[in-house]
């Protein structure tokens, strides 16, 4: 324990000595960096400071048992120290963003969409829960009050480490409103959920973008006005394509365009470094493909349940209504969890 408080001062002192160097303060990037990670170390530190305390404090009682009635309690220096070694657990860089989430009907036709518009409300009252603010980027509807896709972003401190938990496949089962015979379905939604991305963090050249303009249609086709003002961008090395047609200037849709385009390329990097970590260390709670299921909602039953770590609760209609903090810390102390087990490996 000592050697990595000691290693995590000498970060923080760097760290420290990053914010006051003019070239580091004048380049925005590296700035933004430091920034970062200075208050990445800011817990962890503390918590070392209070640890290193606790422990003068008991040797000082051990030296002198006239001081024994103000040694601290061990079951509050045991605590210390299992926050202190989770805290030392190094943290996903991008817990604290904002996010861009993609919700999109799955397969079940009609019943689909009309869940993937129950998942996107979900999720939106859920990041109000957590006071986080929300603003829809995209939508596609489609005649039956449902939706094909949704883009919306949520921005908070923390947004991504609470949001995370929600990317992958959403499963239903119910009996939809057309069904006659009053049988059970079972349909999906997927959902993607990625940090937003800074400038200064994914660099986009724009001679490796193919952008088009075309005339934005809404459900059914009909023009919905009367200039080209839909946008779709190609991002040709990687082939990721992203079309925007919500807003009425071109230039607000290529604005938004290119924040959801920044976003997926910096998933994209942060996937492959994942594969590449997990054939050395599985820290991951599944996959966190959208293909994989992660939860399933049973209407007759009242159930959900959360497969990746096997938490059911009997109140869909509270989760439904974004109750979610009980799959997010189960999800969250999991990984902690996996993480320390294999930092002490």
């Amino acid at each position: 324990m000592e050697d990595l408080i000691d290693e995590l001062e000498r970060s923080y002192a760097e760290a420290q000595e990053r914010m006051s160097d003019p070239s580091v303060y004048n380049d925005h990037k590296q700035a933004a960096d430091a920034g970062r990670r200075l208050k990445e170390l800011e817990l962890p530190y503390k918590l070392a400071q209070e640890w290193r305390q606790a422990q003068e404090d008991l040797q000082a009682t051990r030296d002198d048992p006239e001081l024994a009635s103000l040694a601290p309690d061990p079951v509050d220096v045991l605590r210390l120290e299992e926050e202190l070694k989770v805290a030392l657990v190094e943290a996903d860089p991008a817990d604290r963003k904002d996010v861009i989430v993609e919700v999109r009907q799955g397969v079940g036709g009609d019943e689909a969409s009309l869940w993937a518009a129950d998942v996107l409300r979900m999720l939106t009252r859920y990041a109000e829960r957590r006071k986080f603010s929300t603003e829809q980027l995209s939508a596609s509807p489609n005649d039956g009050g449902g939706y094909k896709e949704v883009t919306f972003a949520v921005k908070g401190d923390g947004a991504y480490s609470v949001f995370k938990w929600e990317g992958g496949t959403h499963r239903v089962q119910r009996v939809p409103a057309t069904e006659s015979q009053g049988r059970i379905h079972t349909s999906t939604a997927t959902v993607a959920v990625m940090p937003e991305a800074e400038e200064v963090e994914v660099e986009i050249d724009t001679n490796e973008l193919k952008i088009d303009v075309y005339r934005s249609t809404g459900p059914g086709g009909q023009s919905v006005n009367t200039t080209d003002s839909a946008v779709r961008i190609t991002h040709l090395p990687t082939g990721v394509v992203v079309a925007m047609q919500d807003e009425k200037s071109q230039l607000q849709n290529r604005a938004k365009a290119l924040r959801v385009l920044r976003a997926r390329l910096y998933d994209l990097e942060r996937e492959k470094q994942r594969a590449e970590l997990a054939s050395a260390r599985r820290l991951q709670i599944g996959t966190g493909e959208r293909a994989e299921k992660i939860r399933t909602y049973n209407y007759p039953e009242n159930r959900v349940t959360d497969h990746r770590v096997k938490v059911t609760v009997h109140r869909l209609e509270g989760v439904l209504d974004g109750e979610l903090n009980e799959f997010t810390e189960a999800l969250s102390a999991e990984e902690r969890r996996r993480a320390l087990e294999a930092a002490t490996v």
